[in-house]
């Protein structure tokens, strides 16, 4: 088990509100675009983070997660299980309070390098689902 509901309760109420989404574009189909828009109805501001760098609900996108200029409280992570693992380390590296991997991202060792620098994380959830259901 990857995440139990106090931590995802700790990253949803306490890790802070800049949620820095890897992964998401102006694609309306894609998964990442419903639950940008769920987290900020919730009240987070959603930063894109796509090699496209777009706008996405208003908000400016940036290629990388390093480009960002302003600190990110939790990295939540769109992108394929073998390409997760590397925006985990970049996460801590820009002091990242928490990384959430969603449904269907999982990487036991990220996870666990993640946790060891001392960061919270949840693997293979999704705060959209999880944000109604802990209110």
């Amino acid at each position: 088990m990857y995440a139990d509901d106090e931590t995802v309760r700790t990253i949803l109420r306490e890790s802070g509100d800049t949620w820095a989404v890897v992964g998401l574009s102006a694609n309306e189909d894609r998964a990442a675009f419903g639950v940008a828009r769920v987290l900020q109805r919730f009240g987070k501001r959603v930063v894109p983070v796509h090699p496209k760098a777009e706008t996405v609900h208003g908000e400016r996108g940036y290629a990388t997660l390093a480009d960002i200029p302003f600190p990110v409280d939790v990295v939540d992570v769109f992108v394929n299980s073998r390409l997760a693992g590397p925006v985990a380390d970049e996460a801590v590296a820009i002091g990242a309070k928490a990384v959430w991997f969603q449904l269907g991202v999982i990487d036991p060792d990220a996870y666990a390098r993640t946790r060891a620098a001392g960061l919270a994380m949840v693997m293979d959830r999704c705060p959209a689902i999880e944000i109604p259901r802990l209110s």
